[in-house]
């Protein structure tokens, strides 16, 4: 397998590099909007805590603030060119440079996991990982929103653009995540949404999690 930090290296040098073309391709998300709002609506409080990892241009975060004003947001990222972009499109949130694997580092507790297309750039056993830290990171009857690239994990692989740009891309299985997450919280919603890009369509998997009581 590829070295992790070449990989995450790489991955960090491309969005550095493509932040701006980011933001203009991806900063509209309404065709997630149906699943952001079932997040914002079972949070536990309006003014919950949410933690949202691989921010981007802050896209995510500017949604759920223009529906949900009241939230505190802390937006992380390893890419310091899309935390720029996201502090510029959100004020009001909170930025930080971490790694999404880190989460089990933070101090405090949230009310909310925003995981929105992490998992594409993390291995199977870093994405298992990352649920189990989430659990530890969220309150009790928190919230957990994953959204991924859904495929055969066998397919996964070194991804190269048109311009160039490489990045290690996995794809990941629902049945793996699924029973991840039903180690700490019961899930609420699962659905897909089709998404055509140039002449490929891909399947994006949307899992929304509420932590379990102890």
């Amino acid at each position: 397998m590829e070295p992790t930090m070449d990989r995450i290296s790489m991955a960090v040098s491309m969005f550095d590099k493509l932040a701006n073309q980011y933001q203009e391709k991806f900063m509209d998300v309404s065709k997630y909007a149906d699943t952001l709002d079932i997040f914002g609506n079972v949070l536990p409080k309006s003014n919950a805590a949410v933690v949202e990892l691989g921010c981007g241009p802050g896209n995510i975060t500017r949604y759920l603030l223009d529906k949900f004003p009241n939230l505190k947001i802390l937006a992380t990222d390893l890419a310091a060119n899309m935390l720029k972009l996201g502090e510029i499109n959100n004020p009001e949130a909170k930025f930080e440079l971490m790694d999404c694997r880190d989460i089990g580092k933070l101090k405090e507790k949230y009310d909310g996991v925003m995981c929105g297309f992490c998992l594409p750039y993390l291995s199977k056993e870093e994405s298992l990982e990352l649920i189990e830290s989430a659990a530890k990171s969220l309150n009790d009857n928190g919230v957990i929103y994953i959204s991924t690239m859904e495929g055969d994990y066998s397919l996964s692989g070194l991804a190269t653009s048109s311009q160039g740009d490489s990045v290690y891309r996995y794809f990941h299985e629902e049945g793996y995540l699924v029973s991840a997450l039903e180690k700490h919280f019961n899930i609420i919603k699962i659905d897909r949404i089709r998404y055509q890009y140039g002449s490929s369509e891909t399947v994006d998997l949307i899992l929304i999690a509420t932590k379990k009581s102890l």
